[in-house]
């Protein structure tokens, strides 16, 4: 097996089919706290917090960004915006 197989997730079909509806669930839990959310591609979502980009890969969980404290989970993330 060589490197570039390990790049791919191990199941495709069922991040295709979960990724929408996570990203759908994620934007609304964001926006309630009165953010501007935009979708980055297929895959990312950003919004703005004290000043800086925070980006949120909802299929991973992982969120990141200047102003806050990277890490895994949308309700993490959600404790550290409001």
């Amino acid at each position: 097996m060589s490197i570039n197989s390990f790049k791919m997730r191990l199941d495709v079909e069922r991040q295709n089919k979960l990724e929408p509806k996570r990203i759908e669930f994620a934007k609304k839990e964001i926006e309630k706290l009165g953010y501007i959310v935009k979708q980055m591609g297929n895959t990312k979502l950003q919004f703005e917090y004290n000043g800086s980009a925070v980006y949120f890969f909802p299929y991973s969980g992982w969120h990141s960004g200047k102003t806050i404290q990277d890490g895994r989970g949308l309700e993490n993330l959600l404790k550290q915006i409001k």
